[in-house]
């Protein structure tokens, strides 16, 4: 792909035609040019005060652009900041940031971004076409092979004019103008002087709102919001990262985090247990008033979590196999005696949203799928596939009898105490975990699989292990989540591309390899109408579901979190839920949202209906 890429010599800078504020992948985006702010702001926000919040696991690393070390994902978008701006109301729709406008035209064949003379890298020093360019090489080069991945129909990109670049495509592609619009830009002048990456912990220069302040590594990360940011004032960025100061303590497990929530050391906390959503209810914070909660009600999609199957793996490279494990994982069990049955069963990447595929295939979504009917399993055209429940009273007996069935059609034979293959190997694998309070739901799943004569190993290790594993997919099981969006792209080839199965730091941990599932992505990718990127989604939902590459776990329909009630939040909630960027802190008096303080652009406009 490098040697396609041409930096053509600057030119003189192209007449807007098509010039917009702002871009969405199917249609317009919602909000027209001139609006005051995105509509999940509160007029009321104001900005001051020291936020505490408490992640879990390590980092050794403040750049998040490499395979090398473990960099906080909180340095996106508050230290290094992107061309455009997203919307988190809207599936997938950008508005102007470094990058005051954008043109492209009908068939997405090329893009120009017209970046706002304002902007600013935090050393002062202009954000110039120079260093978009830079940025993109640098990141094709030696970033993390998801950028090579992403920019690879990329055939040729300029500056031209002092203010504007442009990027030229091999084909018509719907995303790459969005895709390149949330590219982090980063400054030449700062960083092409070192090798990229070469020292972790000292921070790239940025444009964003907030500056890396205290550093200690696996610990503790502060940021400390630059009182000179060039864009307070930009319709995108009214009302968000309203904090002087936002702290991040890491902690090793959710226990701990749990614990400095209590004792008054975090600000805000995510609760996603029961119980200790119970418990809340009794500590004396809460019936005083000083702690608050909230469910955040959102309408994205479920994603994906649970138990990982690595098919590289021999042992897990035959879908009976994997078919058999999933029925003896018995969820409706689990969740009455872990969670009280609070949860509801994820049952495929995109259930509860519009883009999950329910029943039999039908129209477009089976038309897409018919070249490839003979290489997917029974009846996936038909019924599609689910995770099968147990009855819940801890024997799943009429599960376990499929799961015996099937594993002796894949030549496993219950012998001398233990399931066994024909050469009398025992069924042994390990599972890679991080985080204790998935080895609960581990234990559990290995008492499960000992009727079957599966020995489960559970392994803890940290967090920098994990990640080192995982990149390299060194693992038999492990779990994992990807979090979906309502309007998938092109990190579907990331999560599930071919180019997974080999290439080290992809997300396709299973080890996916599926000519179908590589053409619903290309579908999906060239789709020019909602109705044609529904059904290819459809289609790509039921393809990785009748897989059976994951035993799924559970989800929420509302985010759970509790908060000191120094903490104030919109009353919009966005499409996505829960922000942390919109929230503020009571008693400070900097108003940001003032009737006569005027946004950049034109005069405020009402939403499209």
């Amino acid at each position: 792909m490098l040697a396609m890429v041409v930096l053509a010599q600057a030119q003189t800078e192209a007449p807007e035609q098509n010039s917009s504020h702002g871009i969405a992948m199917h249609g317009l985006p919602a909000l027209e040019n001139g609006f005051r702010h995105f509509p999940y702001i509160s007029e009321q926000a104001r900005k001051g005060g020291r936020a505490v919040y408490a992640l879990r696991g390590s980092f050794d690393s403040l750049n998040p652009y490499v395979l090398k070390g473990s960099a906080p994902y909180v340095l996106k978008e508050q230290v290094y900041e992107s061309l455009m701006a997203r919307s988190w109301d809207e599936p997938f729709s950008l508005y102007g940031l470094l990058a005051e406008s954008i043109e492209t035209p009908e068939d997405r064949r090329w893009v120009v971004f017209h970046l706002n003379p304002k902007a600013r890298f935090s050393t002062g020093d202009p954000v110039r076409p120079e260093d978009v360019l830079w940025t993109v090489h640098t990141l094709i080069e030696q970033g993390k092979p998801n950028y090579a991945e992403f920019f690879r129909d990329v055939t040729q990109m300029k500056k031209i004019g002092p203010h504007a670049v442009r990027f030229d495509f091999a084909k018509s592609n719907r995303e790459l103008p969005l895709m390149l619009g949330l590219m982090p830009v980063l400054s030449k002048k700062a960083e092409s002087a070192r090798k990229f990456g070469s020292d972790a912990l000292t921070p790239l220069v940025g444009s964003g709102p907030y500056r890396v302040g205290v550093v200690e590594p696996g610990r503790l990360l502060t940021l400390e919001r630059d009182p000179n940011y060039w864009g307070r004032e930009l319709p995108a960025n009214r009302g968000r990262h309203n904090f002087d100061v936002v702290e991040y303590q890491f902690y090793r497990d959710s226990i701990a985090q749990w614990e400095a929530f209590k004792a008054g050391q975090v600000s805000i906390l995510a609760v996603n247990d029961p119980a200790k959503w119970r418990e809340l209810e009794v500590l004396p914070a809460m019936i005083e008033g000083r702690i608050k909660r909230a469910e955040i009600e959102h309408s994205r999609a479920s994603g994906m979590r649970g138990f990982v199957f690595n098919t590289r793996r021999p042992l897990f490279d035959d879908r009976r196999v994997r078919q058999a494990l999933s029925l003896a994982f018995d969820f409706k069990w689990l969740n009455e005696r872990l969670f009280e049955g609070t949860y509801r069963r994820i049952e495929s990447y995109f259930s509860g949203s519009e883009l999950a595929h329910a029943g039999a295939a039908g129209g477009l979504e089976r038309a897409l799928l018919i070249p490839f009917k003979d290489s997917l399993p029974d009846g996936v055209l038909d019924s599609g596939w689910r995770p099968t429940d147990g009855i819940g009273d801890g024997r799943n007996r009429v599960n376990l009898r499929r799961a015996r069935e099937l594993l002796m059609e894949a030549g496993w034979e219950y012998r001398d105490g233990a399931l066994r293959n024909a050469l009398g190997q025992p069924f042994v694998f390990e599972m890679l975990l991080t985080s204790y309070s998935d080895e609960r739901v581990a234990q559990i799943f290995s008492e499960a699989l000992e009727p079957l004569g599966i020995q489960l190993e559970i392994r803890i290790v940290d967090d920098a292990q994990f990640r080192e594993r995982l990149m390299v997919y060194d693992f038999d099981m492990t779990v994992y989540r990807w979090w979906l969006s309502l309007s998938p792209g092109d990190e579907q080839r990331l999560y599930w591309g071919s180019l997974g199965v080999d290439t080290p730091g992809t997300r396709n941990y299973m080890g996916v390899d599926s000519p179908a599932v590589e053409a619903m992505i290309d579908t999906m990718l060239a789709a020019k109408s909602r109705e044609e990127f529904r059904a290819a989604v459809k289609a790509l939902d039921r393809v990785l579901s009748a897989g059976v590459y994951v035993i799924p776990f559970w989800e929420e329909k509302a985010d759970r979190y509790a908060w000191w009630d120094e903490m104030a939040r919109p009353e919009v909630t966005p499409l996505y839920g829960y922000r942390p960027d919109v929230w503020w802190m009571q008693g400070v008096t900097d108003t940001i949202l003032d009737a006569d303080t005027p946004s950049a652009g034109a005069a405020p406009s009402p939403a499209k209906p």
